[in-house]
C-alpha cells in the first residue's frame, strides 16, 4: 500500500551530499510535496545558506571527502549546524556501516539517520516526522516567548499603588518586607481596595517574579468543576473532558498562585485545598499518581475570615494555612490623604484615553471628592474620574460633575456596622439601583456574577 504524505505540503528542505545521483532521487521524490526542497553537493555553502533562508528539515550526508568514509565530516557540519540554528530538525544520510555513527550524531542533537539504499515510504516517514518536531519545537519557542512577555507584563511595576499617607505607606512597607520570603499571604480589605494589585507587587518583587502568576476567582468557580479547574484533568475523566487539561495550580508551579474570593469557597472545597496545600501535590481528575507542586500561595478576601471560622463556615486549620503573613488593605475612607492624588492619576489616565488633554480639575471638586466616603474605594474613585472625564463639555472638572448619595458621608460609612453587613447594604442597594440586572449590578461593584450569586445566597437578599 502506498501512503499519502501530505503533512509535508508547507515544508522547506535542504539536502547536502555530494553524490548528485542522490541529490537528484531525493529531489524528485519530494518534487510536489513539499514547498521547496533544495540541494547542496558540498557543505561549504552550508551555513551561509542556512543564514539566507528559512529550511525546516535538513538531510545531511555523513561522508563527502573522497576515499574517506569515517562519517567525522558528517558530525563536524552537524554540530556547525546546530550550534548556529539549534531548532532545525537534521536528518543524516548514512551507509550500512556507520550505523553507530549515526547514532552518535542521534546523541549529539540530530533527529534520526536513514540507511542507504532507503526505501522511499521509509524516508518520506522520516521527513515528514522531522518536520512535524520542527513544527512543534516553533511552536513551544512562541509559547515561551508569549510566557516571557505575558510575565514581563505582570512584572510591570503596578502604577496605580498610589499615596503617601501614613496608612498606605504602612501597607508599602509590609509588602516590601514580605515578598522576598516564600510565606502564604493573606490579603483582606473591603472591595476596591487594590487586594490584587498587592498582590500583583508583592509577586513582582518577589524571587519567583521570572516565572507566572495565576489568578483564581474562587467565587467563580463552581463545586462540580473546582477539582477540574484546580488540578486539572485526564481525557475521558468525565463526559466532557475531551482532552488533557492542566489545572491552574499545576500551571503555577515554582510561580504565584493568587486564590482571589477565598471566603467565598465552600466547605467541600476547603477540605480539598487543604490537602494540596498539606501535601504540595495534586492528582488531576482521572489519574492516581500525585503531581508535586511548588507555588507561592497569596489569598484575598473581603469577609472577615475569623467570625466564619466562628460560625463554621470556614476551616480553621485552612485559614491557619493560608495566614502566615497577614495584610489588611484600609478603606479609602481611613486613607482621605490620598484621594488628591489618586484623582489626578486617574484623571491623566483618561483624558490621554479619551483624548482630552486640556481637561483638568478644580480644588473645589478635589475637596468633594475628599469628603465623599467613597463605600467603592478607590474602584468607585476610578469609575467616578472616568465617567466624568467621557461626560465634560467644559476644560474643568467641576463639582457638579460628581454626583453622590448624600447619605454616603464619612460618618455614616464609619458608623459600628460590620464589614459583612456593609457589604450586605450595598449589594442591596446596588440590586434597587439596578433594578435587579444582575450584570449591571455586578459591573457596579465590581465582581463577577457568580460572585455575586454566592453573596445573594449567603445574605439571603
Amino acid at each position: 500500500m502506498t501512503l499519502v504524505f501530505e503533512n509535508m505540503k508547507n515544508a522547506n528542505i535542504l539536502i547536502v551530499d555530494d553524490n548528485k545521483s542522490i541529490l537528484s532521487a531525493l529531489e524528485l521524490l519530494l518534487k510536489g510535496r513539499c514547498a521547496k526542497v533544495k540541494t547542496l553537493s558540498t557543505p561549504n555553502l552550508l551555513l551561509s545558506e542556512l543564514k539566507s533562508e528559512a529550511y525546516d528539515v535538513l538531510l545531511l550526508d555523513m561522508n563527502f571527502s573522497a576515499g574517506i568514509n569515517t562519517g567525522n565530516e558528517g558530525i563536524y557540519w552537524l554540530q556547525r549546524v546546530l550550534d548556529q540554528e539549534s531548532g532545525l530538525s537534521v536528518v543524516m544520510i548514512t551507509a550500512f556501516g556507520d550505523v553507530e555513527l549515526a547514532v552518535k550524531a542521534v546523541r549529539m542533537g540530530s533527529v534520526d539517520f536513514v540507511l542507504k539504499p532507503w526505501e522511499n515510504e521509509k524516508m518520506l516517514a522520516t521527513i515528514e516526522s522531522a518536520y512535524k518536531l520542527n513544527q512543534s519545537r516553533k511552536e513551544v519557542k512562541k509559547l515561551k516567548l508569549k510566557e516571557k512577555q505575558l510575565i514581563a507584563e505582570i512584572n510591570r511595576p503596578v502604577q496605580d499603588l498610589i499615596g503617601s499617607s501614613g496608612a498606605w505607606k504602612q501597607v508599602i512597607e509590609l509588602v516590601a518586607k514580605v515578598a522576598a520570603t516564600n510565606a502564604n499571604v493573606l490579603i483582606t480589605g473591603e472591595n476596591g481596595t487594590g487586594k490584587e494589585l498587592i498582590a500583583r507587587e508583592i509577586h513582582r518583587l518577589s524571587p519567583r517574579s521570572d516565572k507566572v502568576m495565576v489568578t483564581v476567582d474562587m467565587g467563580s468557580i463552581t463545586e462540580t468543576l473546582f477539582e477540574s479547574e484546580l488540578f486539572g484533568h485526564k481525557k475521558g475523566a468525565f463526559t466532557d473532558a475531551h482532552s488533557d487539561r492542566t489545572g491552574k495550580i499545576e500551571t503555577a508551579h515554582e510561580g504565584t498562585l493568587f486564590l482571589d474570593e477565598i471566603g467565598n469557597l465552600p466547605l467541600p472545597m476547603q477540605a480539598k485545598l487543604l490537602s494540596v496545600l498539606q501535601n504540595r501535590a495534586i492528582t488531576r481528575v482521572g489519574e492516581n499518581i500525585p503531581v508535586p507542586v511548588d507555588v507561592r500561595l497569596i489569598c484575598a478576601t473581603n469577609c472577615n475570615l475569623l467570625q466564619m471560622v466562628a460560625n463554621g463556615r470556614f476551616r480553621e486549620d485552612l485559614l491557619y494555612r493560608i495566614n502566615t503573613i497577614h495584610i489588611e488593605l484600609p478603606p479609602l475612607r481611613n486613607r482621605r490623604a490620598d484621594i488628591a492624588e489618586l484623582a489626578n492619576f486617574f484623571l491623566r489616565k483618561y483624558v490621554e484615553k479619551y483624548n482630552k488633554p486640556s481637561l483638568s480639575i478644580t480644588e473645589a471638586a478635589l475637596q468633594k471628592l475628599e469628603t465623599y466616603a467613597w463605600p467603592g474605594n478607590v474602584r468607585e474613585l476610578q469609575h467616578a474620574i472616568e465617567k466624568a472625564v467621557i461626560l465634560s463639555d467644559s476644560a474643568m472638572l467641576q463639582p457638579s460633575d460628581f454626583l453622590f448619595r448624600s447619605s454616603d458621608s464619612v460618618s455614616d460609612i464609619q458608623s459600628n456596622c460590620t464589614l459583612e453587613e456593609m457589604e450586605q447594604k450595598l449589594i442591596a442597594e446596588a440590586i434597587s439601583t439596578c433594578e435587579g440586572n444582575m450584570t449591571s449590578v455586578a459591573n457596579q461593584l465590581g465582581i463577577t456574577r457568580q460572585t455575586l450569586y454566592n453573596k445573594i445566597k449567603r445574605y439571603g437578599l
